[in-house]
């Protein structure tokens, strides 16, 4: 088989259960395909001459004199990629702000200008993007169009911080927040309400122009949007109102007891502006906002392969959540059950989940080298699965945009098998896990999972092989 987005798989493939990794690696390499946003893109907007569709929506572009196309995100290269191809000699100018440049973007954008910002701490690349944006924003009016796509990871990429915080003072506050395992949506609020960019501020900057805004949703909450044809109730993007105000970040500040580990120009903004300073609740612009994908689509398409190759499939959850090693220890210990028992399923079997699992990080002298939470997952899955004797099992885990916490690896795929390479390798996985170096376990051992941007962003993506007992 060939495969499009994992890169090391002939690796993953040379040891271990090989049965059980390749059935992980087709399911999970064609997922990713099938979510490419690029393709989505090719798909849904279709320009001909000087008529675009969008959806159900025909738009005349002779109405316009200029095409915008801005776009940011762990996933906005592919779509930056996608206006410029479909709006062809019609686009005016783009910008991107994106975590990793490849290669095809150098040679493929030619009005795009491309800003590598920073991830999940902004930078100032990821400034000038912005400042370039806004500039162009204040330029547009009524004959103008703006095609916006946002994926996951724009918050921080998009990270221009208001006036009297510093660039510093936002990356402290964002590390701060991250160590204290915040949920994802609420360190968003709080940098939402901390940036010039995000939660309407950008739409503030716009008058008059028509705006088809985009997004890939990376976050529970829309699981009932099933048709995405047809453009829904616009929320808190750049472009859009916000419903969340300042006394609900201050709630939020106080849930988790941060306020004394924030800078304190950040605490004193959040905690005293008034609403001269809040962000807009209500907007004016002229916006057509799509979901392009929601969490439960992973596996909603493993489902899907799994079903064309003849595997008998489940999904388990897609809400998943909480520390990553438990998540990783309980997956060992359900598939011990299938196997056992054949509770709740029969092996073989696939059983998928989605969702955001965390890792907490307490003191610094803690952390002994390089990981992430998919990676905890899977070294977690492979210390149980040794503890219970499984064999002809396979786990996978990967942060679906392509790294995994600080590293360069998408994530890990490991199995019945790791401990003992782990061991022979003399590497201690127990030790890896509570150093929170597992990047450099996972290497050691050849179990890291690197696929480079794949052109989504629908957080973790997980995948559990059980076959019959051996």
């Amino acid at each position: 088989m060939q495969f499009e987005k994992i890169k090391n798989y002939e690796t993953l493939l040379s040891h271990g259960d090989r049965e059980a990794r390749e059935t992980v690696l087709k399911v999970t390499d064609e997922v990713l395909d099938r979510l490419d946003v690029y393709k989505y893109f090719k798909r849904f907007i279709r320009r001909e001459g000087d008529t675009l569709t969008i959806g159900h929506q025909v738009v005349d572009l002779n109405k316009y004199d200029r095409v915008y196309a801005f776009s940011s995100g762990k996933a906005g290269n592919h779509m930056a990629r996608a206006f410029e191809e479909i709006l062809g000699d019609r686009l005016t100018a783009g910008v991107t702000i994106i975590k990793i440049k490849e290669e095809i973007d150098v040679k493929t954008l030619k009005k795009t200008e491309i800003f590598v910002g920073g991830h999940p701490l902004p930078n100032k690349e990821g400034i000038e993007g912005c400042k370039r944006m806004l500039e162009l924003a204040d330029q547009m009016n009524e004959r103008d169009l703006l095609l916006l796509g946002l994926t996951g990871g724009c918050s921080a990429l998009m990270g221009y911080p208001v006036e009297g915080v510093s660039l510093d003072d936002l990356k402290e506050a964002t590390d701060v927040m991250l160590k204290n395992s915040m949920w994802v949506m609420d360190i968003n609020d709080i940098r939402g309400h901390l940036s010039r960019m995000s939660r309407g501020r950008l739409g503030q900057r716009i008058k008059g122009a028509k705006i088809f805004c985009f997004e890939i949703w990376d976050a529970v909450g829309l699981d009932d949007i099933t048709d995405y044809s047809y453009p829904v109730p616009i929320m808190g993007t750049p472009v859009g109102y916000d419903t969340i105000t300042f006394e609900d970040i201050r709630a939020i500040i106080r849930k988790y007891n941060i306020e004394d580990k924030l800078p304190k120009s950040v605490a004193n903004y959040l905690m005293n502006s008034g609403p001269e300073e809040e962000t807009p609740q209500e907007m004016s612009n002229d916006v057509d906002y799509y979901i392009v994908n929601t969490m439960p689509d992973s596996c909603r398409h493993a489902m899907d392969v799994a079903n064309e190759m003849g595997v008998d499939a489940h999904v388990l959850t897609t809400y998943a959540s909480g520390e990553s090693k438990d998540f990783g220890t309980f997956m060992a210990t359900l598939a011990k059950e299938i196997q056992m028992t054949g509770r709740p399923f029969k092996a073989p079997c696939l059983i998928f989940s989605a969702g955001e699992t965390t890792t907490a990080i307490g003191a610094d002298d803690e952390i002994t080298g390089h990981g992430g939470p998919s990676q905890e997952l899977v070294t977690s899955f492979a210390i149980m699965a040794d503890e219970l004797g499984l064999s002809n099992c396979c786990m996978l885990s990967m942060d679906s945009e392509g790294t995994d916490g600080t590293c360069e690896n998408a994530g890990g795929v490991t199995d019945s098998t790791s401990m003992a390479a782990a061991k022979k390798a003399g590497v201690d996985l127990r030790r890896q896990l509570e150093g929170h170096a597992c990047y450099e376990a996972l290497t050691a051992i050849k179990d890291g999972l690197f696929t480079g941007n794949t052109g989504t962003n629908l957080c973790d993506f997980n995948v559990l092989y059980v076959g019959e007992k051996k």
